[in-house]
């Protein structure tokens, strides 16, 4: 009987073995998994977010992934905090924050595009929209009160424009970084700050949270001028509005947004990330150019109004610390 026992014994073994091995080579034999859905996270505006969606809709993508606004000042702070471990498969945003990320975490993986740039940028990002500041006026405002047309961020701080500018707040918008990167480059920290300081008080209360809101109050005639992004005012003045705009002496300055793809430990869907990545810079564009009349690739072309009329870069590589600093800045000067 134990011989019986001790029999049955081993060949339950002998069966739980083979069992064992034809899974294990089943499992070599079986394909990898199916990616997850990307989640994207980005902090364009409404336009730009239609814009990548209908491209991706468009391309095949419509369901394969989960696209999750969020504002600037939050998303970057994410990025900073949480390197690779954030969420995101696919971030479209700032630069300048991806770059700083970047440096500190090494967390996106290079990107294979076919557009060609009219910029040289890293391998770990590609730009899809480029926001450009200016001056502008509400020009039915400008000939009531008998004021004379800038030519520059200075000329702002006239007495006879006090409580008629707005400008936004470096604090809550990307578009006032424009407006301090040429301050100081054309007057430098001391004389810049003064003048910043002079152009606070013209504004009172209208120094906006929203990049958006300066061309706001200029369209409401509540303000005759302000600093904001050019391409709105260029399409206001197309219109017929009573809007025009400036170049200003200090220089037209410019911010770019760009998409980059999180190294994953999911090969599968880094990969589905970096085919929406492709999508986005090669099909979207022709749909965000209209929105953000800058040209980036090869081929581009935009209205000679939509041309900035004195185009600079500034000295320094942008970076989130930079930011800081000039926050800071533009504290002091208040």
């Amino acid at each position: 009987m134990k011989k019986v026992f001790r029999n049955l014994t081993i060949c339950l073994l002998i069966v739980a073995c083979l069992f064992s091995l034809a899974g294990c080579g089943g499992s070599q034999n079986q394909p990898q998994s199916a990616p997850q859905k990307v989640v994207i996270y980005t902090n364009a505006d409404k336009e730009a977010v239609e814009a990548m969606e209908a491209s991706l809709k468009a391309a095949g993508y419509e369901g394969k992934y989960v696209l999750q606004t969020m504002g600037t000042s939050e998303l970057g702070g994410k990025m900073m905090a949480e390197g690779d471990k954030i969420e995101a498969n696919l971030i479209t945003m700032s630069s300048y924050f991806i770059d700083s990320a970047q440096k500190k975490y090494n967390m996106f993986a290079d990107l294979t595009m076919e557009a060609k740039p009219l910029m040289q940028h890293p391998a770990f990002y590609a730009p899809i929209l480029a926001n450009t500041g200016a001056i502008f006026v509400n020009t039915q405002v400008i000939k009531e009160k008998n004021l004379p047309m800038p030519q520059s961020v200075k000329d702002l701080t006239k007495d006879e424009y006090k409580g008629l500018v707005s400008i936004p707040n470096i604090m809550n918008s990307s578009t006032a970084w424009l407006l301090v990167q040429s301050i100081i480059s054309q007057y430098g920290e001391n004389e810049g700050k003064a003048i910043l300081h002079k152009l606070l008080e013209n504004c009172g209360p209208h120094v906006e949270k929203s990049g958006s809101g300066p061309i706001k109050k200029v369209r409401a005639g509540e303000v005759a001028a302000g600093f904001g992004l050019r391409h709105q005012a260029v399409a206001d003045k197309a219109a017929a509005k009573p809007i025009d705009f400036i170049d200003p002496l200090e220089g037209n300055y410019s911010l770019t947004e760009a998409v980059a793809v999180v190294k994953k430990q999911d090969a599968a869907t880094t990969k589905l990330a970096m085919e929406m990545a492709n999508v986005i810079v090669t099909k979207a564009r022709a749909d965000l150019i209209k929105f953000y009349p800058v040209a980036l690739y090869q081929g581009e072309t935009v209205s000679d109004a939509n041309k900035p009329g004195n185009p600079k870069i500034f000295a320094k590589p942008l970076t989130v610390e930079l930011l800081e600093e000039h926050q800071n800045f533009f504290k002091a000067a208040q």
